[in-house]
């Protein structure tokens, strides 16, 4: 089967059949495109949902995130991020593989076949020069025929006749000769441009055109190939992905099996928990009797320590049960003494870690700040110590003032765990009234006071604040003499040292280290005998001499 030998007369059928062809190709390449750009706007929808519903940071809807449900929502929301990624890849695979492909190969197949069908025409303007030129020759050879056919009869017809003299037959016996011999020279020429032309004819039809024809088809058969390897890589580069999308989707069954019922409720009762006892009974109050009544003290009252009987004429005690207590809406006192002894205790450690995080910043600062003094100290060429000692002032006050907050945080906490002895009560109150023959003398706490209609308020006490001596610092550094070098170091980036203390390297160059990075971030080296400083130890690569003085070996 060959299209040169069945088709050798449909040149032109052929061209629009190829031209369809690619516009076929054009089109699946246009299809897969399309995929694509659906795959990242499914891809891109899926993360805006996922973002949309992942949780605020520092807000409260981040703290519900501990429960087991709630964990396995943002498991969910983070797997599908994931899967989300996967249907990326499938867009990007798709188009490298795929539509730039095959757009590549669209151009070559143009090519091929415009060059192809430029022969095919060659070939054909060939043969139609070849069949012009027969027909010339086979116009002039029956030209030439018909002339000499006249000039035959002229002279019999001038040979014939007695009038005329010999000088005119003779003349006309020479024309007829003439036109005789082009005739044969005709019929010569054409008998050649004839045996040409069947000979060009016969490569044409049975050479010429059957090698193109066979190109052609080739290329064609290259182009459907083509087209089958691009649909079975569309469906494997979906295959690929499914793995790891199995994958998204088991994350998503595990989360729901992680699911703890048991442990979300004991989540609840931490994040609820008052710490209060349930109240025992009331006691019968009997009016009939003049005698003095108080609430008593295993009412409900009692055990919230806010509660006191006011006696009015008519008998009525006003004093209110402390579920049903109304609370000051002001701000949140210091110590959070408006909130029950079991969330109290949470919060105030957790304020305590907050300002320990806080102290050992300001700790870290002051030891950065005292080690650029020392360099100051023993080359002052680097910059003037002085100009540090305000800083150093500063860390130090901001050092103070945390710790005697820590300190006071920690006091409350520690008399709310018990660790601390604290007045009842009882011992606070008499008769509705704060027992002020003998106060305490340290009183770190917000005390409780009822208003005369039995609620209460909170307020801060300010007595008795615990203080605590601040701390000398010491000088931790000596004169000593210059440091020797520890290993070798290569910048890793460009640093201008544009402040005191620091030194300006460019990328590629080689130092020594004196001083490795202590934990502040900053890395001492030197170039020469004079020059030396701190350089950001993010930006070198550090090589120590593990058998040098004051190398640290790293295991």
């Amino acid at each position: 089967m060959s299209w040169g030998t069945e088709l050798w007369d449909q040149f032109d059928n052929l061209e629009k059949h190829t031209q369809w062809g690619i516009d076929i190709l054009e089109k699946y390449i246009k299809f897969v495109k399309e995929r694509t750009e659906i795959e990242l706007s499914y891809a891109k929808q899926l993360r805006n949902l996922s973002k949309k519903y992942q949780p605020k940071k520092n807000s409260k809807e981040e703290e519900e995130y501990r429960y087991t449900a709630c964990k396995a929502f943002l498991s969910t929301l983070n797997e599908m991020n994931d899967y989300a990624g996967q249907h990326e890849v499938i867009s990007e695979n798709m188009t490298s593989q795929i539509t730039v492909e095959l757009a590549r190969y669209v151009q070559e197949l143009k090519q091929e076949r415009k060059s192809h069908f430029h022969e095919g025409r060659k070939a054909q303007q060939h043969i139609e020069t070849c069949w012009k030129q027969l027909e010339s020759s086979k116009r002039r050879f029956e030209r030439d025929c018909k002339e000499a056919d006249r000039a035959q009869q002229y002279f019999e017809k001038m040979d014939a006749d007695i009038n005329v003299t010999k000088a005119d037959v003779e003349k006309a016996r020479q024309q007829a000769q003439l036109r005789h011999q082009m005739a044969e020279d005709s019929k010569a020429d054409y008998s050649s441009i004839l045996q040409k032309f069947n000979h060009e004819q016969h490569d044409y039809y049975h050479t010429h055109i059957p090698n193109i024809f066979q190109k052609i088809q080739e290329m064609e058969e290259r182009r459907i190939g083509r087209i089958g390897e691009s649909v079975k890589t569309y469906a494997e580069l979906d295959r690929q992905v499914i793995p790891i999308i199995g994958k998204c989707l088991d994350g998503i069954v595990k989360a729901a099996e992680s699911i703890d019922p048991k442990n979300d409720s004991q989540l609840v009762i931490e994040a609820y928990k008052s710490g209060f006892e349930p109240p025992g009974d009331i006691e019968f109050e009997d009016f009939t009797q003049p005698m003095k009544r108080t609430v008593s003290d295993n009412s409900l009252s009692n055990s919230r320590g806010d509660g006191k009987s006011e006696l009015k004429f008519g008998g009525k005690s006003k004093g209110k049960l402390w579920p049903f207590i109304k609370k000051n809406k002001g701000a949140t006192p210091e110590d959070f003494s408006n909130l029950p002894p079991e969330q109290r205790r949470k919060k105030l450690q957790q304020k305590v870690d907050e300002l320990n995080k806080d102290i050992q910043k300001e700790m870290d600062q002051r030891d950065a700040i005292t080690k650029m003094k020392d360099v100051y100290l023993k080359n002052p060429q680097m910059g003037d110590p002085a100009s540090l000692d305000h800083k150093l002032a500063e860390v130090g006050q901001n050092i103070e003032k945390l710790r005697l907050e820590a300190q006071k945080f920690e006091a409350w906490l520690a008399e709310v765990e018990g660790r601390l002895p604290a007045r009842s009560d009882q011992a606070r109150r008499q008769s509705g009234m704060y027992d002020l023959q003998n106060p305490p003398a340290v009183n770190n706490c917000a005390q409780d006071r009822e208003s005369p209609d039995g609620s209460y308020t909170e307020e801060q006490s300010q007595e008795g604040e615990v203080k605590v001596l601040a701390t000398d610092f010491d000088d931790e550094f000596d004169d000593e003499e210059p440091l020797p070098a520890i290993g070798t170091c290569k910048a890793l980036y460009t640093f201008e040292g544009q402040n005191e203390g620091t030194i300006s390297v460019v990328e590629g160059e080689t130092l020594y280290v004196i001083e490795e990075d202590k934990g502040d971030g900053w890395t001492r080296i030197r170039r020469n005998e004079d020059e030396e400083g701190y350089v950001p130890t993010s930006y070198v690569e550090v090589y120590l001499d593990k058998n040098a003085k004051g190398a640290k070996t790293y295991i």
